[in-house]
């Protein structure tokens, strides 16, 4: 339970970052059969699906490396199936990763971190 504790507030720093940065949230931890997105955002006409990953340190790597090859192909079924059951026709999206350094206070936003 302490580690979702930690990934919920690594989320909601990841909400306000995005926030300030002019992205309008559509939804926080959107879920399905395929898989799970932590963020879902509009920005400029383009939806990003983010994946938020945060760590105390970088003792044992950067919180990005742990979004594997695995990790993108669920992000990537559980977007599809998001478009598939949104009413949204067809929209440019991108698929970014957020990760949060607690110790540092460290927010990387890497855009376009990941492809279909």
């Amino acid at each position: 339970m302490y580690n979702k504790n930690k990934g919920y507030v690594y989320e909601k720093i990841a909400v306000n970052y995005l926030s300030h940065k002019g992205y309008k949230i559509i939804k926080e931890n959107y879920t399905c059969r395929l898989g799970e997105i932590d963020i879902i955002a509009l920005k400029d006409g383009r939806i990003h699906f983010v994946e938020v990953k945060g760590r105390v340190n970088t003792k044992y790597g950067y919180p990005r490396e742990a979004v594997t090859r695995a990790k993108q192909k669920r992000i990537i079924s559980a977007a599809k199936y998001y478009f598939m059951l949104s009413d949204k026709d067809y929209m440019p999206c991108q698929f970014d990763v957020i990760e949060i350094i607690a110790s540092s206070r460290e927010i990387n936003y890497i855009e376009d971190a990941f492809q279909t």
